[in-house]
């Protein structure tokens, strides 16, 4: 094998490999991701915007691409590290290789990593940030880009859809506003299936807005970066609280927080993977669930919110789902759409329509 690019992580260490996809060179915070299956799902999910994702899983690439499983119309990571890379699929349905798709969005990918290094490494010390470019590059221009290049905190804005747009379902019985702040496609699927109609609005759309809507349910949606970035979201989930029952998921579930007064605060290295035990506190049931995030809400801080601890990670005890009964609001860390992953949370969008029953 021949190495002709790499990364060189903001600690010095560097972890050679051969490039695929874009040539470019790309600065992100570098996470890893513990699923086996649905690369393609990932690369599309709007969350992984402006960070490198090390897939931990060596085999990558080996059933394509096909047309039906992007869950966004945008490729979103910036830099895409694999240990292997197919580029001969087995799969009937595939259509373009895995290598072809990142070249065509501009998405630089690294093979050949010793990959279970690079992840220890960012389990041990934390998410970081990294540059990929070509193997001549020293060391210490690399991390003078590293240094020089800011830490954006637009990503929000840029997955956002810029005007509203309908997802409709056949024998509709609710009608539900979901505020996309980087929605993936089969959170909508999975509303179209529970009979919702469907009104996608962009992440800055204010309350009144929303509510000339005439919507039975507010759902709020995963998306990329610090929730702090975007406090006007958060003022207007305030201003919707007790008007309408309102479901997040992900990035929309620490926004709840935020808009009852709660923190947050970021995780070492995050969750990603679809192997997350969670507990559901009112039932006792263990999920394994789908996750994707950095941050995640500060357990002490909801004292005095009104808001309840309804879902708690088996692994490292943190917050994954808060509910506030007398205002009809509930959220959940992980992805019960999955996409991929365990649907054992798929139950949560029957709840959502049963507050909106009863509303």
């Amino acid at each position: 094998m021949k190495y002709d690019r790499k990364l060189v992580m903001e600690d010095g260490s560097e972890y050679l490999g051969t490039g695929f996809g874009s040539t470019k060179n790309s600065v992100c915070e570098i996470v890893f991701n513990t699923s086996v299956t649905g690369y393609q799902e990932i690369i599309s999910d709007p969350s992984y915007t402006d960070q490198g994702i090390v897939m931990s899983y060596p085999l990558i690439g080996n059933y394509g691409v096909t047309d039906d499983d992007f869950e966004s119309r945008r490729i979103s990571p910036s830099a895409f590290i694999v240990r292997d890379v197919n580029e001969n699929p087995s799969n009937f349905r595939w259509a373009k290789r895995l290598p072809e798709l990142l070249e065509e969005n501009g998405v630089p990918g690294l093979s050949g990593v010793d990959t279970r290094k690079l992840v220890r490494l960012i389990r041990d010390k934390g998410a970081g940030r990294g540059i990929i470019t070509d193997i001549s590059m020293p060391v210490d221009e690399a991390l003078n880009i590293i240094h020089d290049t800011p830490v954006p905190h637009d990503a929000v804005r840029r997955c956002s859809c810029t005007k509203k747009w309908y997802s409709r379902t056949s024998n509709p019985r609710f009608s539900v506003v979901a505020v996309d702040c980087g929605i993936k496609t089969n959170i909508i699927r999975m509303l179209n299936k529970n009979h919702c109609n469907v009104t996608i609005v962009p992440y800055d759309t204010d309350s009144d807005e929303i509510l000339s809507l005439r919507p039975d349910g507010v759902f709020i949606s995963n998306g990329p970066g610090d929730p702090c970035d975007v406090p006007g979201v958060a003022d207007t989930l305030k201003a919707l609280r007790g008007r309408v029952p309102i479901f997040g998921i992900c990035l929309g579930h620490q926004l709840i927080a935020l808009s009852y007064g709660a923190r947050t605060y970021k995780l070492k290295f995050g969750h990603r993977g679809g192997n997350h035990p969670v507990k559901d506190l009112r039932t006792g049931r263990i999920e394994i669930t789908s996750q994707n995030h950095s941050y995640a809400v500060d357990k002490d801080s909801l004292k005095g919110t009104g808001l309840e601890i309804s879902h708690i990670n088996v692994l490292d005890d943190t917050v994954e789902g808060i509910a506030d009964d007398a205002d009809r609001v509930f959220s959940v860390q992980y992805h019960p759409e999955s996409a991929p992953g365990p649907q054992d949370g798929g139950y949560l969008f029957t709840r959502f329509t049963d507050l909106m029953k009863r509303a």
